[in-house]
Parts: structure tokens; C-alpha cells; sequence
């Protein structure tokens, strides 16, 4: 079998995976779907790592798979096809590795559920979309991608339907979604009007030929690569989550959370730091879309990492780190430094899939428990837990000491901030400066929020113990208890249904089939970096992307990020040592602290706590602006003036002229005659005055 079957069966299997447990799941049962769901994943996880090999090692060149024509309407050309490039090979190892893991993790996680065979459908569904999505060699079928990751996302979010909550929150990741697609579709709409075609293999070498090219548009001249490129990116800024589209992140936890690993740490969000860095040839075009890039990116990676300093839920202080970490990519490809944008997303993938599915790891073995308040001392109770959890804590940091090493984080991120000042440097990218100085005042709070939750979580004193605020069945899972969960907002998230036991349960650790996948992560958070660093970023940086992303002729971002300054190179630790003093100061050696500040509120904390009111200012402007607006039209426009004045209006009037005419039909003679006699005497007087005129 050639290497092109082999892609080809490894992109389509988790679809043949998702149509046999969705379609006859409830004939195969729960153990048979469940086996042939991770089985094909584990196949297309095994082929990825083979094609990332080859191409890493073993100097594999790129080429495309073209399986059928998908729509041809004359000019408008799309085939069904799979593109093997480095990108696309980078996104297939982390699609597939993170998804298989997280599949065999819900074997655990999901044990007690009624509905396995439609959970691992949907999972196997996502995965292809996004598979779809990577390897796809014109917009159409990224497209098509992009909007299947909606869907699957819709459908897994808002898995547990019965649960308000859960509903609410996969309609609000669908619609503010829909809004990011809108833009990402006249981007597509734009592309196709200026160069004829949507096929990437066509179309980026004829973009340097249309560098200039200008718009008219309400009498002024406006770039049209900027356009085009500015217009996709606000797809990307629906699909990873980006400030002013971030709203429906957090809300996403109401989801599984294998949910949430599988969503947010290495596939969906990521779909847009990836198709920038894939369209790179347009942006290194569109100077000014790139510098709106990298300012919406820096904003990011700052608003996220200031609201999860104060958020008490373990999952959705992840939920942010998820965000200000995509902000960090994004911004690195702002100021062109594409490969280290793709270098921290590889790296992410693992850290932070770890620490999801860590923080599931902990909320199961809490009965159900997330708010952090209500932890405290697990490090005993959950030994491998808190071992996996450190891990992806040090990744995600970013600790390490320069010119010797650390985790992976250390790698990718210090690489990220150092590549936005020498774009600075080098007038490469006016926003540099901003990004780097937000880059390092971001991997501060990072430092402090994310060892936070270890304290809060791991270390701090018990208070489970205290309180007894569990008194769920010893034998009910953490997925069968999140379906009774109150709203996230309450951050109150632990089960109130008591059945039959009463008093504290001892938290325990997890089985072995949600541990393995951990400590599988845990060797890509620890190694990925070194091991990886010299082909992303380093001496076989150009042999390894091999054309796949696109720098210009003034572009040496990268280049020179290696040569930055030594105060550059140590502010990154200076601030992360920073950050997590204050962490050991405020939730170790001050303990109790931290709850006597959020105690007292201030303005501050509740800014930061409600997360920059960004949901309440939406929910007033859209909203309830939505309902004034339409009941405007509807009172007044429709009831008051079109009805009014129209078929309500003449009624009226006829029921009026009707209602006068009708005193006239009394029945009495005595009235008619009268009235004949009063008209007569006028007909009379009419007639004398017409006679004497």
C-alpha cells in the first residue's frame, strides 16, 4: 500500500468510525462502538505520525490526493482533495494524537452515560471535519471543514440537551461562530473575484503579481489583499476565540469535558492560527490586516490571562489560558513569524490537552466537583493527577533557564515573544513592540493563575473535608453528575441530587484507561519542545517547512528573533518567576489571603471576575437591542403605522361611519318622518338659493 492510500484511509476512517456508532450504535452496543471509534482514530493517529515522520526525516516532498470533483460551476472549480505539506502534516499528528487520546479517555470519563455510541459518533465526526479541514487543497473544502467543526462542536457542547445550560451554551457557540463564518466567507467570496479561483495551488503564486491593487469603495481606494485578507481573518477570529468573538469559549465548558480537551486544546481554536499561517503568502501581501492581526492577538493574550486570574471554576480558568495562548499565535503570525506561531500551537496541543483532561482527571475524582474553593489538599489523594497536572503547569508557564532548556512551553513561547521584538527591530511589523511587551506582562499573569489552580487545587487546605459539600453516589461518574450541574456563572458546579449517601466522599484517584492518556501527554509537554525546536524555528527550519508557508522578501523574523538582545531573551523568566512568586506568596505562604480580597470585591475583582462585562455589554447592545429594535418595528411600525393606517386603519373608520349611519335606523315611524321633513327643508333651501343665484 502506498503512502497516498494510507493518507487517504487515515483522513476518511474516523468518518466510517462516526456513520458505525452513530447509525447502529444501539445494535453493536456501547463496548462496540466505543472499540471502533478509538480503533480507527488510533489508525489515523498511527498514519499521521508516519507521514510527519517521513516528511521530518525522511525528505518526503509535498503532493495532493485528488479523490473526486466536489462542485464545478464554470469558472468555480473545487475537487475533493488531500494536501500533504508541513502544515498539514503538523495538524494531522496533533488532530489525530490528541483526538485518539481523548477518545480512549472517555472509555473512563464517560462510563455511566446512556448515550456512548452517539458521544463517540460525534467525536469521530469532529476529528474528520477537522481533518478535512488541514488537508484541504482549495477554500471550498476548508470551508466545508470549518463549517463541519461548527457543527460537531454544536453537537458535543450541547451533548447533555436536557441540561439548559449545556442548550444555551452550544446555541451561543453556534451563533457568535456564524458571525466569525460570514466574514470568512466574503474573504472567500473577495478571493475568488479577484483571482478566479480558489485553488491554493493556483492562486498563491499570482498574489505578488496583485500586491497594490486597489478597491473603490464610498470614494476612497482600499487595498484589496488587505481586504480579502481582513475578511477571512474575522473567521478566524469566531473560530479561535478572539477578543471581541471569545464570548462563546467558556460558555463551551458545559460540554464533557473530553469536550473540552478535544475542542479547545489542539483542534477547533487552533483552525485559525492554522489557516492564517497557511494563507501566508496573501498576508505577507496585506500589510495592514497583518498588523490588525497581531494587535487583535496581543489584546487577546492580555484580556484572557487578566480574567483567569480571578475565576474559580478549574475548567474555565483553562478555558482562558486557551484563549490568551491563542492570542500569543496570533500575533506571531501578525508580525509574520509564521513558523513560531505554528511551533507554540504544537507544543499547546500537548500541554494543554494535558491539563484539560487533568483538570477532568480532578473533577472526577472530586465527585463532580470544579470550583477550586472546594478543593484543597488532593496531592496525596491523587498522586499521578498532581504529577501530570505540575507538568503541563511548568509547559504551560513556560520555565526553563535560556540556553539550557525546559518544557515545551519554554521553547515555543519564549520563541513567539522574541520573534514580535526583532519584527519591531527590524520595522518589519510596527506592532512588534506592543506584542512583545504584552507577550511578557501575559506570561506573568500566566505564571500566576496557572499555579493558582495547582495551590488552590492540590495543595491548600482541605476544605471538602469542612464543608461536605458532596453527597453523590459513590458510585456515580463525574460525566453522569455534570448533566445535574448548576449553571458554571453560580460557580457552584458540583452535583445538589443526593443519593443515598450523606457526608463527605474521599476524593480518589481516576482509572487507569484516563491515566494513560495523561502520561501519554505528559511526554509531549515535557519533550516536544527540544525535541521539535531546531526543525520549527532552528538551524532545519527551511528544509522542514520546504515552501509550506510563505515569507517575503523582508520577512527574517525568525532569523533574527535569535538574535535579540539578552534582557529580551531573560524578561519572559523574569516575569514568569514574578508571577508565580506572588502565587506562592498569596495561596501558600498567605493562605487564606486570596479569599479575604475576593471577599471584599472592589471594582477590580469583580471587573475581572465578570469577565470585562463582555457578556453583559453583548447581551444589552445585541439583545436586548434586538428586541427594542424589533419591537420598534413590530408596535410601532407594524401595529401603529402600517396596520393603523392600513387595513386596521379603514376598518376602524368603517366601523365608525357604520356605527353613525347605524342611529339612523331607529324603526320608528315619528324618527323618518322627521328626518324627511328635515330633508326636505333642506332640499327647499337649496332650492331658493339656487333659484335666487
Amino acid at each position: 500500500m502506498n503512502l497516498e492510500t494510507l493518507v487517504t484511509l487515515g483522513v476518511l476512517a474516523p468518518l466510517l468510525g462516526a456513520a458505525i456508532a452513530g447509525l447502529t450504535g444501539r445494535r453493536i452496543g456501547d463496548v462496540a462502538s466505543q472499540a471502533v471509534t478509538t480503533g480507527l482514530l488510533f489508525f489515523s493517529c498511527v498514519v499521521a505520525w508516519i507521514v510527519f515522520a517521513q516528511w521530518t526525516w525522511g525528505h518526503l516532498e509535498p503532493f495532493t490526493v485528488t479523490l473526486a470533483p466536489f462542485i464545478h460551476v464554470g469558472d468555480f472549480v473545487s475537487n475533493w482533495s488531500i494536501r500533504i505539506d508541513a502544515l498539514s502534516a503538523v495538524m494531522l499528528v496533533v488532530v489525530t494524537t490528541v483526538s485518539s487520546l481523548v477518545h480512549l479517555y472517555s472509555w473512563g470519563y464517560m462510563a455511566e452515560d446512556p448515550d456512548k455510541p452517539r458521544f463517540f459518533a460525534y467525536l469521530s465526526l469532529f476529528t474528520f471535519a477537522m481533518l478535512a479541514l488541514v488537508t484541504a487543497a482549495d477554500f471550498m473544502q476548508l470551508f466545508f471543514g470549518w463549517e463541519g467543526v461548527g457543527l460537531a462542536s454544536y453537537l458535543l457542547i450541547g451533548f447533555w440537551y436536557k441540561k439548559a445550560t449545556a442548550s444555551a451554551a452550544a446555541i451561543k457557540a453556534f451563533v457568535v461562530n456564524r458571525v466569525g463564518d460570514f466574514g470568512f466567507a466574503l474573504g472567500i467570496f473577495t478571493v475568488f473575484w479577484m483571482f478566479g479561483t480558489i485553488q491554493f495551488a493556483e492562486l498563491f503564486p499570482m498574489i505578488a503579481d496583485r500586491a497594490g491593487t486597489g478597491w473603490e469603495f464610498i470614494g476612497r481606494t482600499w487595498s484589496a489583499l488587505d481586504l480579502a485578507a481582513f475578511l477571512l481573518f474575522i473567521g478566524a477570529m469566531g473560530k479561535s476565540a478572539q477578543f471581541f468573538l471569545h464570548t462563546w469559549l467558556p460558555d463551551a465548558m458545559e460540554g464533557p469535558t473530553p469536550v473540552s480537551a478535544l475542542i479547545h486544546a489542539a483542534t477547533m481554536v487552533t483552525a485559525g492560527v492554522y489557516m492564517v499561517c497557511l494563507l501566508s503568502p496573501l498576508f505577507e501581501y496585506a500589510p495592514v490586516a497583518s498588523q490588525i492581526v497581531a494587535l487583535i492577538g496581543a489584546v487577546t493574550a492580555l484580556f484572557a490571562a487578566t480574567v483567569g486570574l480571578a475565576q474559580n471554576d478549574i475548567k474555565r480558568v483553562i478555558a482562558y489560558s486557551t484563549c490568551s495562548q491563542l492570542g500569543y499565535m496570533f500575533f506571531a503570525a501578525g508580525v509574520g513569524a509564521y513558523e513560531a506561531a505554528m511551533f507554540h500551537l504544537f507544543t499547546h496541543a500537548f500541554f494543554k490537552a494535558l491539563l484539560f483532561l487533568g483538570a477532568g482527571s480532578v473533577i472526577h475524582g472530586m465527585h463532580h466537583e470544579q470550583d477550586m474553593r472546594q478543593m484543597g489538599g488532593l496531592a496525596k489523594l491523587l498522586p499521578v493527577t498532581y504529577a501530570v497536572m505540575m507538568i503541563g503547569t511548568i509547559a504551560i508557564t513556560g520555565l526553563g533557564i535560556p540556553g539550557i532548556g525546559g518544557f515545551a512551553g519554554f521553547y515555543s513561547k519564549d520563541i513567539v515573544i522574541e520573534s514580535a521584538f526583532a519584527a519591531a527591530a527590524s520595522n518589519h511589523s510596527p506592532m512588534g513592540l506592543f506584542a512583545f511587551f504584552v507577550g511578557i506582562f501575559a506570561a506573568g499573569l500566566t505564571a500566576y493563575y496557572s499555579w493558582r489552580l495547582v495551590f488552590m487545587t492540590f495543595h491548600n487546605k482541605p476544605v471538602w473535608k469542612e464543608e461536605g459539600a458532596h453527597h453523590a453516589d459513590d458510585h456515580a461518574t463525574a460525566a453522569q453528575l455534570e448533566t445535574h450541574s448548576e449553571p458554571l456563572e453560580h460557580d457552584h458546579a458540583h452535583d445538589d441530587h443526593a443519593h443515598g449517601h450523606h457526608g463527605p466522599l474521599k476524593p480518589h484517584e481516576s482509572p487507569l484507561v484516563m491515566l494513560v492518556p495523561l502520561l501519554v501527554l505528559s511526554v509531549g509537554a515535557i519533550a516536544a519542545g527540544f525535541l521539535f525546536e531546531p526543525f520549527f524555528t532552528g538551524h532545519h527550519e527551511n528544509e522542514f517547512w520546504r515552501g509550506a508557508i510563505f515569507n517575503g522578501p523582508a520577512n527574517h523574523v525568525v532569523h533574527d528573533a535569535h538574535g535579540v538582545p539578552t534582557w529580551v531573551v531573560w524578561s519572559p523568566l523574569v516575569l514568569t518567576l514574578i508571577g508565580t512568586a506572588f502565587a506562592v506568596w498569596i495561596y501558600l505562604v498567605k493562605e487564606g489571603m486570596a479569599r479575604r480580597m475576593a471577599e471584599r470585591g472592589g471594582l477590580l475583582h469583580r471587573f475581572l471576575y465578570n469577565k470585562w462585562w463582555f457578556d453583559e455589554a453583548y447581551d444589552f447592545i445585541f439583545v436586548r437591542g434586538a428586541k427594542a429594535l424589533g419591537d420598534l418595528f413590530w408596535k410601532v411600525g407594524d401595529v401603529k403605522i402600517i396596520d393603523g393606517g392600513g387595513p386596521n386603519g379603514f376598518a376602524w373608520l368603517s366601523r365608525k361611519f357604520a356605527g353613525g349611519l347605524g342611529r339612523f335606523q331607529s324603526g320608528y315611524v315619528y324618527f323618518y318622518a322627521f328626518v324627511m321633513l328635515i330633508g326636505l327643508c333642506l332640499f327647499l333651501a337649496f332650492a331658493i338659493s339656487a333659484w335666487g343665484a
